[in-house]
């Protein structure tokens, strides 16, 4: 009998030694219940067991509510097995709640999210189970996306009145648009919303104010920030009075324009003219403003003419082009780019002469009627190696980039490197655009020279030699070509 007894002790004594870390008989599971997540980044969903536990023998389950058999992740038997669903492939596997967890070994089980989507936004349930037991707890994954920084059109009206339109794609969940002038918000009766094949909304709105105006247009989310553009709205006396002999005309003729309020574009006043835009800085600095940069897009060219300088490539060896006298276009032909956004940078490339001083002017032709306009292209100087490194992929003037390119948004408007983008419609892209650098005065500004009008000027802070910058884009028919005067021409 007392050996039965020693035998019993010791068998039960043997089990309790090779157990390890018990199990507890009532499992309880702990998540956070609510987590937020920017759609394209990683997210953690945190889950664990309290009190603290070994669960690399248990069995955990995270399926999305109504899917308990489908689980987007399965661990059993000290193996993980990922979702079948093809949209959570290669993007869950366990996670840490925090710096300090301990991993499975600890009891946590936390599910951690690649690339979040919009889609993915919905209810999770985290099941832990045992042969003695299990329990689950669910947590709510809230996506948001921010969108674009809202683009404004201008159109002006009958009766000194501005139709302004605001524009901004790429948000989630909907967000609410907001007009206001410097004193109050304003009212508008037109908002309308859409949505991509992904999800994100889109929304867009107009407003009709006076011709006199500083309108504002902000968009953002209920729990997150805003991102807003304002236009300063003015008509110069000189065209007010002879609109006020037009009045018919007044509807006639459109024109556009932006001012991004975190962008390194210094402009403060935003001239509307029938062909063109003229880029002032303060009402108090109307007379210096005509003598920077004069109204009349003739008067301005001619003067920037005077200045007229032969610029000639440099870095004709530049692998990704075809350079041939004064013409430049992409090498399509042997080197193939699968991403034009990713690889533009590399047909970049600088002039000579550099200038740390003085007005200069130049000439860049952006095609002819038989093979077209160029649809992609940048114009304008830096004062530094041109990139070509792929980690530099969207030059801008934070980087000493400083011009005026097609927008890869939008075929019909330009833009400017600023960061935001400073982007404004067109009606015809210019065949001819002459580049007319005031160095001393921070001064870079565009013509259509066919139409002889005012682009548009950006303003800036040149440190050391700049040197002109030039990019005919990928994939056009059209060259690009550096325009040269002869002596004759050049001769004062």
């Amino acid at each position: 009998m007392g050996v039965h007894v020693k035998r019993m002790y010791l068998v039960i004594l043997c089990a309790y030694l090779s157990c390890g870390v018990p199990v507890s008989q009532n499992i309880v599971v702990f998540v956070r219940p609510t987590v937020l997540a920017q759609r394209g980044h990683m997210i953690i969903l945190p889950c664990w067991l309290n009190p603290p536990q070994n669960a690399e023998d248990l069995e955990v389950r995270w399926y999305r509510d109504g899917h308990f058999d489908t689980p987007i992740m399965l661990y059993q038997k000290r193996l993980s097995d990922t979702s079948k669903e093809a949209s959570y492939v290669g993007r869950v596997s366990f996670g840490l709640k925090d710096a300090e967890s301990g991993g499975l070994k600890a009891g946590d089980v936390s599910l951690k999210l690649l690339n979040v989507t919009v889609s993915d936004e919905g209810v999770y349930n985290c099941y832990i189970s045992s042969d003695q037991g299990y329990d689950k707890a669910t947590v709510s994954l809230h996506v948001t996306a921010m969108g674009t920084t809202p683009f404004l059109s201008v159109v002006w009206r009958k009766e000194n009145a501005v139709s302004v339109s605001c524009e901004s794609t790429g948000w989630y969940p909907q967000p609410w648009l907001c007009w206001s002038d410097q004193k109050q918000n304003l009212t508008s009766n037109s908002l309308k919303y859409s949505k991509d094949s992904s999800g994100l909304v889109s929304v867009h709105s107009s407003l009709l104010v006076s011709s006199s105006s500083d309108v504002s247009c902000s968009v953002g989310l209920s729990d997150g920030e805003a991102k807003e553009t304002s236009v300063h709205l003015e008509m110069p006396s000189q065209l007010a009075k002879q609109e006020s002999g037009q009045s018919g005309a007044a509807a006639g003729w459109v024109a556009f324009g932006l001012l991004l309020i975190a962008a390194l574009v210094l402009f403060g006043v935003l001239y509307f003219k029938k062909r063109g835009l003229f880029f002032g800085k303060t009402d108090k600095a109307a007379d210096e403003n005509s003598q920077l940069l004069p109204k009349d897009g003739c008067a301005a060219i001619e003067e920037a003419k005077n200045y007229y300088v032969n610029i000639k490539l440099n870095g004709e060896d530049n692998e990704y082009l075809t350079v041939k006298e004064g013409k430049l276009r992409d090498n399509i032909k042997k080197f193939k780019f699968s991403d034009e956004t990713n690889n533009i940078y590399k047909t970049a490339i600088k002039g000579d002469p550099g200038f740390s001083t003085g007005k200069h002017y130049w000439e860049v032709s952006l095609g002819n009627e038989g093979l077209g306009l160029k649809q992609s292209w940048w114009v304008g100087v830096t004062n530094v190696t041109v990139p070509q490194e792929s980690k530099l992929q969207g030059p801008n003037s934070y980087d000493g980039f400083w011009f005026l390119s097609s927008s890869p948004e939008r075929k019909d408007s330009f833009q400017f490197s600023t960061e935001p983008k400073v982007s404004f419609p067109v009606h015809s892209r210019p065949q001819t655009i002459g580049v007319y650098l005031n160095y001393d005065r921070g001064e870079l500004s565009f013509f259509n020279v066919e139409d002889k009008h005012v682009i548009g000027t950006l303003t800036a802070k040149f440190t050391g030699k700049v040197f002109p910058l030039f990019n005919p884009g990928i994939g056009d028919k059209a060259p690009m070509e550096i325009l040269q005067r002869t002596a004759e021409e050049l001769a004062p």
